[in-house]
């Protein structure tokens, strides 16, 4: 019996299972994936967004300009990889100019502080490889980038370590309420509580039809296509850049990544198939096209790896965070688009305050452990001092041995992943948790290691080690 069950260990679930953490109530967090972050968390643009594109009075007008302004603590205090790099809307006509006027005005109804608009020569000077057909743009200098997993794995792992439990592979089939509380059941296994938070992202309004409670709108998968360029091409920019969004949406990026490389994308196509993470030569060339119209001197020659994420966009135009209106004590955060990674600690902040509301005891936890320094060796050799890098040595030869030559991950890096609070058991979890395998090779060189230090560390064949979890074995029996 727990307090407080959470459908969806994406960031919205995450974040809100992070601000729970810091009150005394037991919580449960069901996950379908074997994995946090196994949804639109983990594939998206990792921008913090500061808040000027959101229509003003919306909740998501308001959770951005929040959450943006609270990322870089929860950032800074759970050792989580962000910059506070600024983003710069680039317009190229004076209808452009118009809309970018619009936005700045749009922002600052909204809270967002520093916006400005500047012009050619100024552009120029900040990104000198923008391209020389611009005439202006907004700059934001509270917008920042952030590894969304990473930061998804940092607040669980804070919440774990507080307590809190995560089922995975738990996909909810069903809900009950008998009056007083909820069982949600995957078919298998059963948990029950007096409140419940639906943060199933894609999947929210299949959770609130579930329980006979259907959202009053749609949420529309919307694919989106992204390339990301080796880390030789990280100068072509320094702050995220946007074209000047049109009806269709923000249109093609050309960000930095908080662990150095370029994004480029996305592209937005409805679909059909909720997982249809599919790439397309048609949506590859497209956002190629987009990403040499604001960087020309960009090479897309240096892409390492491309990759989708599907978005749930709902058809109300704003975030659903609201109580059900049938049912006590069941709180809907459902059509979280973007801007909800940049929103999410706001998020968590808001849905905390709708239950504290429906009569949720929120004392505060004694003995709260507010950082991520007690949830197991999650800095990487990589990220360590020169100083940390010999103690490291000194305390566990396994530093020294390099596992990933792209990332310079080692094995002690690999073995301290499989054994975090929410441990890493598949060569996908080691490499989201580490970045083996996310260098230029994509793991050419590293995964047969990875899956050999896996087999190890949790005593398994290694044909039983997966790539990312049921059903995807990398080796299915011996040939000699």
């Amino acid at each position: 019996m727990y307090d407080v069950i959470i459908i969806g260990a994406g960031i919205t679930g995450s974040m809100t299972a992070y601000r729970l953490a810091k009150y005394n109530v037991k919580v449960a967090v069901v996950e379908a994936g074997t994995d946090v972050a196994s949804g639109s968390t983990r594939a998206n643009s990792a921008i913090v967004h500061a808040g000027y594109d959101a229509k003003e009075g919306t909740l998501k007008a308001k959770l951005n300009v929040r959450g943006c302004a609270m990322m870089e603590e929860i950032a800074k205090t759970l050792d989580v990889a962000y910059e506070k790099c600024g983003s710069l809307v680039v317009g190229f006509s004076d209808k452009d100019r118009e809309h970018i006027e619009l936005l700045k005005k749009r922002g600052e109804t909204n809270g967002v502080k520093g916006l400005r608009i500047i012009e050619k020569e100024e552009l120029m000077q900040l990104e000198p490889h923008v391209s020389k057909d611009a005439t202006c743009a907004l700059f934001a200098p509270s917008a920042g980038i952030v590894c969304p997993y990473d930061l998804a794995f940092a607040v669980s792992e804070n919440a774990a370590t507080n307590g809190t439990e995560f089922y995975f592979d738990f996909k909810v089939s069903e809900i009950d309420y008998d009056g007083q509380a909820y069982t949600v059941s995957d078919g298998n296994r059963s948990l029950s509580s007096k409140y419940v938070v639906n943060a199933a992202g894609l999947y929210a309004d299949d959770i609130a039809r579930i329980l006979g409670d259907p959202l009053p709108f749609k949420i529309i998968p919307r694919r989106g296509e992204y390339m990301l360029l080796d880390k030789s091409e990280g100068f072509i920019a320094s702050r995220t850049l946007f074209v000047t969004p049109s009806e269709k949406g923000k249109g093609i990026l050309v960000s930095p990544t908080a662990d150095g490389n370029i994004i480029v994308g996305p592209n937005a196509n409805e679909v059909d198939d909720k997982d249809d993470t599919s790439v397309t030569v048609r949506g590859l060339m497209e956002i190629s096209e987009g990403a040499k119209l604001l960087t020309p001197d960009i090479n897309l020659k240096t892409v390492i790896t491309s990759f989708a994420g599907v978005r749930p966009t709902p058809t109300c135009g704003d975030f659903y965070i609201r109580k059900s209106e049938k049912f006590r004590n069941f709180i809907h955060a459902a059509g979280i688009e973007s801007p909800g990674l940049a929103s999410s600690p706001a998020i968590g902040e808001y849905v905390a305050g709708l239950l504290k509301e429906c009569g949720l005891d929120m004392e505060e936890r004694e003995g709260y452990i507010k950082t991520r320094s007690k949830a197991g060796n999650f800095k990487t050799f990589a990220r360590m001092t020169d100083e940390e890098k010999v103690a490291a040595v000194k305390e566990n030869p396994g530093y020294a041995k390099i596992v990933c030559r792209c990332e310079k991950i080692t094995e002690a890096d690999i073995a301290n992943a499989i054994h975090r609070p929410i441990p890493a058991h598949t060569v996908d979890m080691v490499k989201r948790r580490t970045r083996a395998g996310m260098g230029r090779c994509q793991g050419g060189f590293c995964r047969t290691k990875v899956a050999e230090i896996i087999s190890k560390e949790l005593d398994i064949p290694l044909d039983e080690v997966k790539k990312f979890g049921n059903h995807s074995n990398i080796l299915f029996e011996r040939t000699k």
